[in-house]
């Protein structure tokens, strides 16, 4: 078996753990849960802290550089452990539905050594009531609506600055 075959059979093993539901990606640990002894998903208490204070800073109109001075502010260490945070990281993790009783795979797909968005090349699938939640459904959809709005108010100022 040559390297391309071997990366095929194993990107095939993976999306049919995807299909059937026994793929243990969707029990990956983030920033917020910890892995129990039986292999399952489990709040840490302190970390959901953190990450709810994130969702409700953002809804409150607090920018992702707000939010990581805040959480440095704090003392709060990163996910990595480092003592700043990151805009990324923060935009990753309120964009994390993991957060919520679901968990989404095949969101990015690896084309050769560049992994991009999956935006409809592949199927996605998505696994409901893995593991507790830290955020509400609700909570959830309004980052994402007021993420959206931000990103469009965005582009209308540069469109508008680019008009003049």
């Amino acid at each position: 078996m040559n390297a391309i075959q071997k990366s095929q059979a194993i990107k095939a093993g993976l999306r049919k753990g995807f299909q059937d539901g026994s793929s243990k990606m969707a029990r990956c640990k983030c920033y917020g849960y910890t892995l129990g002894s039986n292999g399952e998903l489990e709040i840490n208490p302190d970390e959901a802290k953190v990450v709810h204070w994130i969702f409700e800073r953002y809804l409150a109109g607090d920018s992702l550089g707000k939010i990581a001075a805040g959480l440095e502010r704090l003392g709060i260490p990163s996910p990595t452990g480092r003592s700043k945070w990151n805009r990324e990281a923060i935009d990753k993790l309120l964009s994390n539905e993991k957060y919520t009783w679901q968990v989404m795979l095949q969101k990015t797909i690896s084309t050769g050594a560049v992994q991009t968005e999956n935006d409809g090349l592949m199927d996605r699938y998505l696994y409901t009531d893995t593991h507790e939640a830290i955020i509400s459904d609700e909570m959830f959809n309004a980052v994402q609506e007021k993420k959206q709005k931000r990103s469009k108010a965005l582009e209308n100022k540069f469109a508008i600055g680019l008009a003049f």
